[in-house]
């Protein structure tokens, strides 16, 4: 046979295949063919383990993250328990995380440190962390360039050394943005005495991820009981509560440019988006609230984005996408605390234009974290 037949008679068989291809595979094909950029996934340092346990060990009370978080997973959890297995999957990058990631598919995740950072601290010493937990990243993503972005903490009630330290980690390390988690010292971003912060995030251009932690001290009490104090319900009142206060305070009428991102499909913004419209022009008219520039469904499709993070309802993404708008929407899975698989399986099986997944799981992720 010359080479000529082969070739054709080759190309007709391949031809001949995909043909008969369901139109379920060929979709799947195409799906799996799409970039997966996941953003809000969470890592620790050996360094950070160790102060976080200082303050569990010494004053369990002091905070209700304790109890959620930083005692299950790294006071000697059960051997084969799931905190066994987040903390072990927390401080590893360069093992069992990118063996995850090729597993699911997932092409680069952009990391965050796990809560509560460094914001439990005393200024100083939260302020120190900070910079050996970005140098920490910084390095993780220098070995693997490809896989990794990041994005940096610092101690938001240490206002001019934050601000060094976000200018150092995106013109030095090249960190893609900001993650916050919540409230500082039960103080939260609307609160005057953070206003350094918001600017320097506005005019570096890069996001702060508002990330939930346990409700604060002033809040914390109802949450105590029944485990309410974490992802079940908590995290998202706390972190829900932190994005409505920096839009009803006027914090986007004086930063216009600044960008929020919020996890887990907008911590039930979205949901409540038209009566906090209803509510705050109720207010302004009848003085018991400062107007605001514009309502605060505008805000947030102005001035915030959506990550699906550890929240796998069509239903809500369906309202979210009304809400959000497409492009300020971007997929996450919430690694280690959720599954790479099932986050990219529900993204695929979702009700999505082609165009809408490749948003989703990438493009808008490059744009709103200039990741191109």
């Amino acid at each position: 046979m010359d080479s000529d037949r082969r070739k054709f008679l080759t190309a007709t068989s391949a031809v001949l295949a995909v043909s008969t291809w369901s139109d379920a595979t060929r979709a799947q094909v195409g799906k799996a063919s799409v970039r997966k950029i996941a953003t809000e996934e969470a890592f620790a340092t050996p360094e950070l383990v160790a102060a976080w346990l200082d303050i569990a060990r010494s004053d369990p009370a002091a905070s209700l993250d304790i109890s959620t978080g930083i005692l299950s997973i790294f006071d000697n959890p059960r051997p084969g328990s799931n905190q066994d297995r987040f903390r072990r999957q927390l401080l590893d990058i360069d093992t069992e995380r990118l063996h995850d990631m090729d597993g699911a598919g997932v092409d680069m995740q952009l990391l965050s440190v796990t809560i509560p950072g460094v914001q439990i601290f005393e200024p100083a010493r939260a302020s120190a962390l900070a910079i050996t937990t970005n140098d920490h990243l910084a390095a993780a993503i220098a070995r693997h360039p490809t896989r990794f972005a990041g994005l940096a903490c610092f101690a938001p009630h240490d206002p001019v050394q934050a601000v060094r330290e976000m200018e150092r980690a995106v013109n030095v390390l090249g960190l893609k943005g900001f993650i916050v988690n919540s409230h500082t010292h039960d103080l939260y971003l609307d609160d005057p005495r953070f206003a350094p912060v918001l600017e320097a995030a506005e005019a570096l251009d890069r996001p702060i991820y508002l990330h939930p932690r346990a409700p604060s001290n002033g809040m914390a009490a109802p949450f105590r009981d029944y485990s309410m104090g974490g992802s079940i319900w908590g995290f998202g009142v706390e972190a829900g509560t932190h994005a409505v206060r920096m839009i009803l305070s006027g914090v986007f009428d004086r930063y216009p440019r600044l960008r929020i991102v919020l996890g887990h499909m907008g911590e039930a913004l979205p949901f409540w988006m038209w009566r906090l419209d209803h509510m705050a022009a109720r207010r302004a008219k009848d003085g018991r609230m400062k107007p605001l520039s514009l309502a605060p469904s505008d805000y947030f499709r102005r001035n915030f984005a959506v990550t699906t993070s550890g929240f796998e309802s069509p239903e809500v993404l369906d309202l979210v996408i009304k809400v959000a708008g497409i492009e300020n929407i971007m997929w996450a899975i919430d690694y280690p605390y959720e599954s790479s698989r099932d986050a990219a399986a529900f993204i695929d099986g979702a009700d999505l234009t082609g165009e809408q997944r490749a948003r989703i799981f990438y493009r808008n992720a490059e744009r709103h974290f200039h990741l191109i």
